[in-house]
């Protein structure tokens, strides 16, 4: 017994030697794999860098054929079988080029006009042609002087009619290539046909033909009224006395502050056949909005949703296209803090009498259905969650297509919804993280392109009529051989104590638990954006990664007033911004010190817009907790940034001083302890420097010390490799002071 006893303790000894030999062997080998593999450089990950286009997922570009799908690339469009995903070549751009004779580099933008029929339409800066392509033949093509000049631009296919500003006046080219001039007394102070409003209310151009192309909307922006601010541009660097002058030159842009006069924009209609333009018969445009301009399918009627100047009272109103007369206001819609009203009605294909709204007015967007008279026929979707898309229709099925994150509030799912009988239908193809689609022409299919949080990138072809989905593409991951940090995904609570906000945590590559580490909270925190979400990394930006790979804990908070979660959770900021959202980010920073691997005297914050504004106010605001902060293009105070964002969400300075007063950062630029670098681009014109000099001169008279960096040349954002310098300065900024 004795014996067996002794030979036991022997053997559990060794057995113990063999544990600790093979842990020791495990992680040296854990450690020599580490060590071989790649580190990432801002040159992979910044879309700026020079390897940043091998670095992201596979992806494929295609365009619908009727029912048919057709793949677009540089070097040939292809044929997709969509029962087996197989790929046959229908033409080359050798090919094309030859048969064209246009200038064209790919054939990625090339769409097919008309169903069943061998119709390429190509465009290049002098032409647009329609090209058949097994013939070989164009069957009409219209010549440009330069289209690359054109201030605005917009083709018509069905009319091939095409409207284009040059040199401010606007212009209506028609399919037998006559030009004719519409105007001219365009100039920077009267704007035609492009995007007014500062580009907010969901409007990105300003040229709208009918549906059969024969009659063109278009605005026209009066701004002589509006103050210049003085932005310049400064020559080249490299100037040479043969060169021209070296002299700094004046940029002045047109900006309308909160409170101050602002622009007045009409709406013509011109008629090719007659030659006539009429205008809107809206009154008096003074301190008004008009946006989501929408032709009725007869293209007698054009409907638009007008807004006063305090935006919280709408209207969507229809005139006579061929008098310009008033019909009437067929819906209305206040309320007490703003209304927002981002896309067109949209009529249904099957039936001209009745159109889909989308609104917030039960408190999250929505689809209504309505007729012609106004009158609301049913409310199509409803819930604690919102549309996030109108994608298009299937008109067999009377079926209209939907994004939306009924399934999770950070996802976002493809639905065909019955508009008969309301009956949502998930037809993306698992449910599950954040897919986008694009429609065939009958609605009855889908490429569905979408990413999970562990899916770089996916798309399938899914039969909408029978739920038969055929993988498409199954992207390699292209950061395979790197050394990867952890992404984690959760949820806390708001400063209110009840509601659930989503972050996301990014560990340190080789992440111990048993160390404390540096902790960045990257922050935009402003409306109609968000920083988290199910798609791949949990939505992660690639400067995380880099962080984390430099030894750094990377932490983003989704705060109230931020997108898709409903009107009440977004309208929390209205006439106080800033306040909610630094108080939520707070709890955010009470999570982050519950952890014991966060360093708690080690926080630093970055952002860049509304989150340069957050990154300056978290830092006044609580200088005891934040040591470093990269602040990029802030608003400083609301009373300098424009009108129409300004005033939805503030109100006038006039009619709130007291939230104007309690947002600006100016008052506390003494509170400054933390290091802080702002940077800015010396020709922004959305955050103009108004801000951040005024910031620096508080903090001269309060002898408080940030950091400053301009880019010259640049707008509100970096372009190109210069990106790259921005981050890299940024990631230096934190090593310095942080690290």
């Amino acid at each position: 017994m004795a014996i067996r006893t002794v030979s036991a303790m022997k053997m559990n000894k060794f057995m113990v030697m063999l544990g600790m030999m093979t842990a020791l062997f495990t992680q040296n080998a854990a450690s020599v794999q580490a060590q071989e593999l790649k580190k990432f450089t801002l040159e992979d990950l910044n879309f700026g860098g020079n390897n940043y286009h091998n670095m992201i997922a596979e992806n494929r570009w295609t365009a619908w054929w009727g029912d048919e799908l057709v793949r677009t690339d540089v070097e040939d469009c292809k044929l997709v079988n969509k029962a087996t995903g197989k790929e046959s070549v229908l033409f080359t751009l050798d090919d094309i080029k030859a048969k064209s004779g246009l200038n064209l580099h790919s054939l990625y933008s090339v769409s097919f006009p008309e169903a069943k029929k061998p119709l390429v339409l190509l465009n290049d800066n002098k032409s647009t042609q329609l090209l058949n392509w097994k013939t070989g033949k164009a069957v009409w093509t219209i010549e440009y002087k330069d289209r690359s000049a054109a201030q605005a631009w917009n083709f018509h296919y069905v009319s091939r009619n095409t409207a284009y500003v040059k040199g401010d006046q606007l212009y209506v080219q028609t399919a037998n290539g006559q030009s004719n001039q519409l105007t001219t007394d365009g100039s920077r102070n009267i704007v035609y046909g492009q995007s007014v409003h500062r580009d907010e209310f969901g409007i990105s151009g300003g040229l709208f033909w009918s549906n059969k192309g024969n009659k063109l909307a278009f605005y026209r922006m009066d701004q002589s009224m509006v103050t210049d601010f003085p932005l310049i541009n400064i020559p080249d660097p490299s100037w040479a006395p043969t060169s021209g002058s070296r002299m700094a030159t004046p940029a002045p842009e047109k900006y309308p502050m909160a409170g101050e006069t602002s622009h007045q924009v009409k709406v013509g209609v011109y008629d090719v056949n007659t030659g006539k333009t009429v205008w809107l018969k809206a009154g008096d445009p003074t301190d008004r909005y008009f946006t989501n301009v929408t032709w009725s399918p007869d293209d007698k009627t054009i409907y638009m949703i007008e807004l006063n100047r305090d935006q919280n009272d709408c209207q969507l109103v229809a005139y006579d296209a061929e008098t310009g007369d008033k019909k009437g206001a067929i819906y209305h819609e206040t309320d007490e803090k703003y209304v927002e009203h981002l896309t067109p009605i949209v009529f249904l294909p099957w039936d001209s009498s009745k159109f889909i709204l989308e609104c917030q007015k039960d408190g999250f967007n929505h689809l209504y259905l309505f007729n012609t008279k106004g009158e609301q026929l049913k409310q199509i979707t409803s819930g604690n969650w919102v549309v996030m898309e109108t994608i298009g229709f299937n008109e067999k099925r009377h079926s209209v297509i939907i994004a939306s994150n009924e399934r999770n509030l950070i996802q976002r799912n493809i639905y065909s919804v019955n508009i008969d009988n309301g009956k949502r239908t998930l037809i993306d193809e698992n449910g599950e993280g954040w897919h986008t689609a694009s429609l065939s022409t009958s609605g009855q299919y889908i490429v569905d392109k979408y990413s999970t949080p562990t899916v770089p990138r996916n798309m399938t072809i899914v039969n909408v009529d029978n739920g038969k989905k055929v993988r498409y593409l199954t992207a390699a991951d292209p950061w395979k051989g790197y050394n990867m940090p952890e992404y984690k995904n959760g949820t806390v609570k708001a400063a209110d104590g009840t509601t659930d906000l989503f972050y996301r945590l990014v560990l340190p590559v080789d992440f111990d638990p048993n160390k404390k580490y540096p902790t960045i909270i990257y922050v935009y925190g402003g409306p109609h954006a968000h920083n988290v979400d199910a798609s791949w990394h949990w939505g992660s930006r690639s400067w995380e990664t880099y962080m984390a790979q430099k030894g750094y804990i990377l932490f983003i908070l989704d705060n109230r007033g931020s997108e898709h979660r409903g009107k009440a959770f977004e309208q929390v900021t209205f006439r106080h911004l800033g306040d909610n959202e630094v108080a939520d980010q707070m709890e955010g920073v009470k999570y982050l010190k519950s952890l014991p691997y966060v360093d708690a005297d080690r926080i630093g914050v970055h952002g860049w817009s509304f989150g340069g504004f957050m990154t300056i106010n978290m830092m006044t605001t609580h200088p005891e907790v934040f040591k470093v902060g990269v602040a990029g293009g802030p608003v400083i105070d609301w009373k300098w940034y424009e009108v129409m964002y300004g005033e939805r969400y503030m109100d006038t300075p006039q009619t709130n001083p007291e939230g104007y007063a309690s947002s600006s950062l100016i008052p506390k630029a003494k509170n400054l302890k933390g290091k802080l670098q702002i940077i800015v681009g010396l020709n922004d014109n959305v955050c103009l420097l108004q801000h951040s000099l005024s910031f620096l001169k508080q903090c001269i008279q309060d002898g408080t010390q940030p950091d400053y960096f301009v880019y010259p040349g640049e707008p509100h954002n970096m372009r190109g490799h210069q990106s790259t310098h921005l981050h890299e300065r940024i990631s230096q900024y934190f090593d310095d002071y942080l690290k």
